[in-house]
């Protein structure tokens, strides 16, 4: 009976990791909740100036793009985005972006509705929460 309960909880969590799932989650606006670098240290983030908005298709690209929020549920936004290619490998799901200054790689650890961590090349761990538009009334 205790193997059946570990094995049904076992395939729960890996369904729950399946990366295909992720790309659902991914397109939407995102801000910084929490950096941890390699070496162990926690950058919190209570107030973001911008935010991320990310968007993929189902074409294996995407792009992401800095916005700052203004009040009113309007944005500010440059004329600059990353390009990514996205793929699935080894069981992750990795944006890979290229632009005319830098090559890298990212891998989405998990995605959700109001959850996102990614991680990058140097191991720093980024995890961001949905983004909320701030409106007065």
């Amino acid at each position: 009976m205790k193997k059946s309960i570990y094995i049904v909880l076992l395939l729960i969590l890996s369904c729950s990791n399946n990366p295909e799932q992720f790309k659902q989650h991914i397109t939407g606006y995102w801000e910084i909740e929490e950096v941890i670098l390699k070496d162990g240290t926690k950058k919190q983030y209570t107030i973001n100036e911008t935010i991320d908005y990310i968007e993929i298709n189902n074409d294996s690209v995407g792009f992401r793009k800095k916005l700052k929020p203004n009040f009113g549920g309007t944005y500010q936004t440059s004329k600059n985005q990353e390009q990514f290619i996205f793929k699935i490998e080894n069981d992750s799901l990795n944006l890979y972006y290229s632009t005319p200054f830098a090559k890298w790689k990212e891998t989405i650890l998990k995605a959700s509705n109001d959850k996102l961590q990614v991680i990058n090349q140097n191991k720093d761990l980024y995890l961001y929460r949905r983004y909320t538009p701030i409106t007065l009334d």
